[in-house]
């Protein structure tokens, strides 16, 4: 995916992401998202938080003895930011380029897809991913090792999207729609969750 329309992913998903947390009570604010630890308001915020630059991010991973989950959750849970101030904030981003210090553009990329299935899921929302976004964002986390470690986590299986040209892995296939694999290769969904295609076994078979 050309970084063009990357970005043009990014900016629909604030948009649309602005719109869903503005819609939001506050009881469902307040409800558990999928990520352990975080509320749906704390997600709302932490998606705000990646123009933070080094002069933030370096003082506050000394402070958490760099345990960067620790630390991105602080920051989020910290801030005084309110949901509809989120909201606002994730409409003034559209068009910027900036992302997380020391990550690339495919960050925020996986930040809006996947945190938008945080606040979504457990509120019974369904919310679709453009299949394209979510097979870049699916061969980001295959390719780069931390914080999810999807191939290692997932050794002996291959993933196939039924949606969209994807797969990656050896082993058992494995076919289901990108989403259900950028969610399983995140770690929000085990592999066993997915349905192995009749049969398949291909190991032979690599991505």
């Amino acid at each position: 995916m050309d970084s063009d329309t990357l970005w043009n992913h990014i900016d629909e998903q604030r948009i649309d992401l602005a719109a869903l947390i503005d819609s939001l009570s506050d009881e469902q604010l307040a409800t558990p998202s999928l990520c352990t630890g975080w509320t749906i308001r704390d997600v709302a915020v932490h998606l705000t938080q990646s123009h933070a630059d080094a002069r933030q991010v370096i003082p506050a991973a000394i402070r958490y003895g760099f345990r960067f989950n620790t630390m991105i959750r602080e920051m989020a849970v910290r801030d005084p930011t309110t949901p509809p101030e989120a909201a606002e904030k994730l409409r003034a981003m559209v068009g910027s380029r900036r992302h997380p210090f020391a990550t690339n553009e495919r960050a925020p990329l996986l930040d809006s897809l996947l945190h938008g299935q945080d606040i979504a899921v457990p509120l019974g929302i369904d919310r679709p991913m453009p299949v394209d976004a979510a097979a870049a964002a699916a061969q980001e986390i295959w390719d780069v090792a931390f914080p999810f470690f999807a191939r290692r986590r997932n050794r002996g299986l291959r993933f196939e999207a039924t949606d969209v040209d994807f797969a990656a892995g050896s082993g058992q296939v494995i076919e289901a729609p990108i989403r259900d694999i950028l969610m399983c290769f995140s770690g929000r969904v085990p592999a066993s969750s997915l349905q192995p295609s009749d049969g398949s076994d291909s190991g032979s078979r690599a991505g």
